[in-house]
């Protein structure tokens, strides 16, 4: 079978679910079953299969390779100086390589950095803003804080010049302060900034998530703010990726994000045995597509169960989000949040809708005024 067209970046969890802090939140800590008591890496002999196979599958130019777990530094900066030889070796139509990271920060030092910062990686480093924020939700096993350890590793990567990019979680607590997160970020200088939104279900509750859950209007509000504190200082300096999706429909541009892809299934999962999933929030059982020891991963990827995966996003949206005037921003955003009723009764809306649908209608006029400067305004 030939490489698959589709545009896909896969998750590769060389250590599972395996980390080394508590989060509240977290919704991959009960994936640990996976590693059936484990804890070692993924093996060599899988890491080399999965490298030629990524290489094998992908037709554009780069080839990413996105490191996640759990804590994917929990492998050790050996298993990835292996994955980077393994990388080189079998790279033989000299294609452009680009691997990332997705972190805690913990354990970071000078060697991991010396070494990310020698071989180009990019770095996701999670934190939630300044230290009381932060330490609400992301601490240690003990439950200890662990804001100025991540802290530290930050500044341990800008001191290397590490291109790193700051992922912020927005939970029910600093949902409540945006321009405390956004100019506590600002302070860091930071380029590049991700919000990730969390929404844990919990069918008792009477909201129908967790306490911990961002409520939805909140969210939108949070957006909004940060969005104008961005429009009048850091247009151009900062990249917040909620904003540059919603630019792109400026540019008719296809959306890179996938949650607002019209449809999905471009963000499978590789566990650290080798087993494929159809997305890293459907690690389950009904969602896993096969095993790379078997099954080519262009075979997993070009799957037709994986393939209606992805279309199921489009086809089984509500009638309501059909009519929506954000509909090309938003497509229903991520699947696994469409679980409460349209407001004439119709399942499948996305929980976060309300907030989404402020944020997109406050950005149109900026978007408009975009499209009328690249002259794609219809």
């Amino acid at each position: 079978m030939p490489p698959t067209s589709r545009p896909f970046q896969l998750f590769v969890k060389p250590v599972g679910a395996l980390c080394n802090l508590g989060c509240g939140y977290c919704y991959y800590l009960d994936k640990l079953a996976l590693n059936q008591g484990n804890p070692s890496p993924m093996q060599e002999e899988l890491l080399e299969r999965y490298i030629v196979q990524l290489l094998e599958a992908t037709t554009e130019d780069p080839v990413l390779f996105s490191w996640h777990g759990g804590e994917p530094t929990l492998a050790g900066v050996d298993f990835y100086r292996k994955a980077v030889e393994l990388q080189k070796r079998h790279n033989t139509q000299n294609k452009s390589i680009i691997n990332g990271i997705q972190t805690n920060g913990i354990l970071l030092n000078d060697e991991w950095c010396r070494f990310l910062a020698d071989e180009n990686f990019l770095v996701g480093i999670s934190m939630d803003g300044p230290g009381e924020l932060h330490n609400k939700y992301r601490v240690s096993k003990t439950g200890e804080a662990t804001f100025e350890r991540v802290l530290k590793s930050y500044y341990l990567l800008q001191k290397f010049r590490i291109n790193t990019e700051i992922l912020c979680v927005v939970n029910a607590f600093n949902v409540n302060h945006p321009l405390e997160v956004y100019n506590f970020f600002k302070t860091l200088g930071t380029k590049y900034i991700s919000f990730l939104p969390l929404v844990n279900r919990d069918r008792n509750s009477q909201s129908g998530v967790t306490a911990d859950s961002v409520p939805a209007k909140a969210f939108g509000d949070f957006l909004v703010t940060i969005f104008e504190a961005w429009k009048e200082n850091d247009i151009g300096i900062i990249q917040v990726q909620f904003f540059e999706e919603a630019f792109r429909t400026a540019f008719r541009q296809e959306h890179t994000l996938c949650i607002f892809k019209e449809v999905c299934g471009g963000v499978p999962v590789l566990e650290k045995k080798g087993d494929f999933y159809s997305c890293d929030h459907f690690v389950d059982r009904e969602h896993r597509i096969g095993n790379i020891q078997e099954t080519p991963l262009t075979e997993l990827l070009n799957d037709p169960v994986q393939i209606a995966f992805g279309a199921a996003k489009w086809t089984k949206l509500p009638q309501y989000c059909l009519h929506c005037e954000v509909l090309e921003s938003c497509h229903g955003e991520c699947p696994k949040n469409r679980f409460i009723q349209t407001p004439d009764g119709e399942n499948g809306l996305n929980y976060l809708c309300e907030g989404y649908r402020k944020f997109f209608n406050h950005c149109t006029p900026f978007v408009n005024a975009l499209a009328d400067l690249a002259g794609t305004k219809e």
